[in-house]
């Protein structure tokens, strides 16, 4: 998926959510904050910054389903014995044998290895 497809369809929802409490576009832009141009070109899909899908957001009471859709990590005991107690700040890269640092290589299913038995 992309970001303008994810935009297209969260504006769809915004319009959605805004019709079926039976709010007019003028109103909900008035208690965003937001002029009615952008909330229009949100429900749109188009382009908005995050400030904006917030306003927006807030106002149709959904921030329970945007925190719920983002959890908070929380830190596995084993971790944090490992982190002797301390919250990782970064990340780093991986390192290699040779001491440089690489990408992670995904990790591949290779099922039952029927092919390369055949041989």
């Amino acid at each position: 998926m992309t970001s303008l497809r994810l935009a297209a369809i969260l504006g769809q929802r915004f319009a959605q959510r805004r019709l079926s409490r039976n709010i007019t576009q003028k109103s909900l832009a008035h208690e965003a904050g937001v002029s009615l141009r952008t909330l229009r070109r949100l429900e749109a899909g188009q382009p908005a910054s995050l400030d904006t899908f917030l306003r927006v957001a807030i106002t149709l009471e959904l921030t329970g389903a945007l925190l719920a859709a983002v959890p908070e990590y929380e830190i596995r005991p084993m971790e944090l014995i490992r982190l002797r107690g301390k919250h990782r700040q970064r990340a780093r890269a991986r390192k290699t044998q040779a001491g440089k640092a690489s990408r992670p290589v995904p990790k591949l299913n290779l099922g039952s290895f029927s092919e390369t038995q055949s041989e």
